[in-house]
Parts: structure tokens; sequence; C-alpha cells
């Protein structure tokens, strides 16, 4: 089946909120591997606080995340995001003009409550026809991997000449800009709503009920807990190397980019040839292990780097799997609502992360942290022992005539009895039917001469 081609005004939404939501998500990684090692600047510092500092903006993020959300329908996406990026930068200025480390926590709570990552998703669902949505998704999902690999190399460059202060400010002055990107280049639209973008009071029940759907929201809250937290510990253990904490961003890039590399074969291998539980199991053990030997490895040992390494294989790996796993197993029509779930458990997470880090790390030492995240991951592992391996199925967005949205069961049948379709949800007032596919038997269907099809928009 031929993929739709995006519409220039889709390619500007796109690029655009992009971009904001990269900007965001630096904000919340640009601090992580020079927090530790410039906490000498800021009085009253403890390594309980610095874990506060961490993981403040995450609690501030998944607590405001929905009201966001549910703002933005009712007053525009393009004001409640703008209000969300001033929020941000007050909380930018605030940390950068902080000489005490209680100033950074309120600073990075600030910025944490311009939570507008559901109100930017919404918007871009505005912007973009059902049959390119995945793409466009798929596009922020590749900002916010870029904007992780980028913050954890300029981080370290930017403290060296300006130190935590000099990160804020230009955390500041890229949300600014931002706000000209929201005005200039994103262009307006009236709020829809979209089953598979953003929460929806209607389904929560439904997702919440799904033990395996809860697995997975368990999953990334476990995920980003470990990764916020190892970062009160791995800048001090690179440091105990002798590498100076400038330096620091020239090992992460190599590693973190050689790992995104090794870390393709095993994409490949969960999704063609249907190992997703076995990779999703053997993933968190060789977390449980390396976070272990962590604990355990000498802090003169450059086996530090061999482990940073395969920590950020696994790092990577779960983060791609993880949201493709939700996409298989939430319900035909739930899937924004599901994910709505999931962005929440991984702020989550970062928050729990942060602060159990730095209460580890205050009362038993920096090494402790990682025998915290060994734990953490064998909780993880206990979780989803039992987890069967998910169907290999695809979500699929259909548009509706008129005609058909006025008979919601009978096009339901209808669709379900196309090869391939396995669920089907219809949502009238959207004039939009949510599908769950056996993508290759659909596809074969949907391109067959006498298959049905159903009219598009």
């Amino acid at each position: 089946m031929k993929k739709a081609a995006l519409l220039p005004s889709e390619i500007r939404a796109i690029s655009g909120l992009s971009s904001l939501y990269a900007v965001r998500m630096l904000g919340l990684f640009m601090i992580l591997p020079v927090l530790s090692l410039y906490s000498h600047d800021l009085s009253h510092a403890t390594p309980a606080l610095i874990g506060l500092a961490l993981g403040i903006y995450g609690l501030t993020q998944a607590c405001l995340q929905i009201p966001f959300g549910m703002l933005s329908d009712r007053f525009g996406r393009k004001i409640i995001i703008a209000s969300g990026l001033l929020l941000f930068i007050v909380g930018s200025v605030v940390a950068a003009c902080s000489s005490s480390i209680e100033g950074v926590i309120a600073g990075r709570a600030l910025q944490g409550s311009g939570a507008v990552a559901g109100a930017i998703m919404a918007l871009l669902a505005d912007h973009t026809r059902e049959e390119v949505r995945t793409t466009a998704m798929a596009t922020i999902g590749m900002s916010i991997g870029i904007a992780f690999a980028i913050a954890m190399a300029a981080g370290p460059l930017v403290a060296r000449f300006s130190g935590l202060s000099g990160i804020f400010w230009i955390t500041a002055c890229l949300a600014t800009a931002s706000l000209v990107v929201l005005w200039k280049l994103v262009p307006s639209a009236p709020p829809r709503a979209h089953h598979d973008v953003g929460l929806n009071g209607q389904q929560i029940k439904k997702v919440v009920s799904d033990i395996n759907l809860l697995r997975l929201d368990y999953s990334i809250f476990s995920l980003h807990l470990i990764l916020t937290a190892c970062f009160v510990a791995v800048p001090l253990k690179l440091k105990a190397l002798g590498i100076a904490p400038a330096d620091h961003g020239m090992v992460y890039l190599p590693v973190m980019a050689s790992a995104f590399v090794a870390m393709v074969p095993l994409i490949i291998i969960a999704e063609k040839y249907q190992k997703m539980r076995p990779i999703f199991i053997g993933t968190v053990i060789s977390l449980v292990a390396v976070l272990l030997i962590m604990a355990e490895l000498p802090n003169h040992s450059w086996w530090l780097l061999a482990l940073l390494w395969l920590f950020f294989i696994a790092f990577n790996l779960m983060e791609a799997t993880l949201p493709s796993m939700i996409s298989k197993i939430a319900p035909a029509g739930a899937k924004g609502t599901a994910m709505g779930l999931y962005s929440t458990s991984q702020f989550l997470g970062a928050s729990a992360g942060g602060m159990g880090g730095g209460l580890v790390a205050s009362y038993f030492g920096s090494d402790a942290v990682f025998l915290f995240c060994s734990l953490a991951a064998a909780i993880w592992l206990i979780a989803i022992w039992k987890m069967p391996a998910p169907r290999h199925l695809s979500s699929e967005i259909r548009a509706l005539s008129d005609t058909e949205a006025a008979a919601p069961e009978a096009t339901r049948q209808q669709l379900l009895s196309m090869p391939g379709v396995v669920e089907a949800f219809v949502v009238t007032e959207e004039k939009t039917a949510y599908l769950k596919v056996e993508r290759a038997a659909f596809e074969a269907g949907t391109d067959s001469p006498s298959s049905t099809s159903t009219a598009t928009r």
C-alpha cells in the first residue's frame, strides 16, 4: 500500500513542533551530566538536594500534563503551548540567576510546570491527516532522541565555559526562539478530538484495567528512574577516572552513538522476527547485571566505559520498543489514552529516580546508587516476567465518509470483514475509524482490486 506524501503545511507543522519538543527535552537532559559535578558552585548543595533538582522537573511535568491538555482543548493549542514555554523560560531564568541549590530546584520546578507535551502532540494531530500521523509522531520521537544525544555532549561543554548558569541561559534563549517558531512557522488550527493522541476520559478505565499496559507503564517509569538516578553518580565515576568534567561530553557522544548502532540489529530481530518478548526480558536482565557490576567497579577502572556502552544499548532499545509495544497492545481507539498514561509514568520515573538516587547517595555514597538502580531493575524484571509476547498488530486510522460515520456499527462490521483487521473502533464525531491490523494481511487485502475500502475525506 503506497504511503501518503506529506503536504507542505504538514511539513511546516511537523518541523516546527518537533523543534519545540526537542528544546523542552534539552531542558530535561542537558543538566543530567553536569549537576553533580558543578554543584560545589551552589550553596547548601547536598546529594539529596541535587537529586531533588534533577527529579523535580519530572514531578511537575507529570502533575500538570493532563491539566494543560484539557486547557488546550478549551482555549486553543497555541496559547497554552506559548504559556507553557513562558513558564519554561521563567524557570530557566530563575535557575540561571540562583546561587543556591534551592533556587535551582525552584527553577527546575517552574521549567517542568510548562507541561505542554500533550498540547504539542494534539496540535500536531490537528495539522496532520490520519494517513500520515504515524510518520509525524515518529518524527517527534526522533527529535527527542537527537535532543538527548546533543544534551549529553553539549551540557559538559557549556558548563566548562559558563557553569551551570550558562546551561540555563542557553535553555531560556532556545525556548524564546521556540516562541517565535510557534507563532511564525506553525499555523493555527481549531482543536479537534483525536483518540490516537492525548487522554480520553471514556478510554481510561479500559486502559488501566489492562495488566499488560500497566506493565509497560511501569517499564518506562523504571527506565527513567534508573537513568536519572544513575546520573547522580556516573559523572563522579568519570571524574574519578581522571576525565575532566569539560571532556565528559566527548565520552558520552561516541558511547551513545555506537550504542545506537549496536541497538539497531536488536530492533530488527524484535520486530521482523517477532522476538519482542525475549529481547524485552533479556534487556532488563542485562540492566540488572550491568548496574550491579557498576556498583562493585573500582573507581579507577576503565571498564566503566564498556558498562556505559551496554547501559545505553539497553536504554535506547527500551526507548524504541516500549512505545511500539504500547501501540501493539492498546485497544483500537485507545492508543492516545495509553500513550498519555505512559508519558505521565515516564516523568514520574524521572522524578523518583532523581529524588531516590540523591537520597541513596546522601546516606550510603554514590556507588550505592547503582545498587539502588539494579534493585529497581530487578523489581521491574519481576513485574514483567509473566507478560506474554504481544501480538504483532499495527494501528491504522481510516477517514470515513458522512454516510459511513452515520452508521457506525455497520461500518465497524464492514471494516472487520476486511483482510487483516482484528479490531475496529468507529468515532462518529471524528468521522474516523481506528483499526488494529495484521499488517501483511491488511496491506495485501487493501492492494487487492476486489478489497473493500473506506472513503477518504
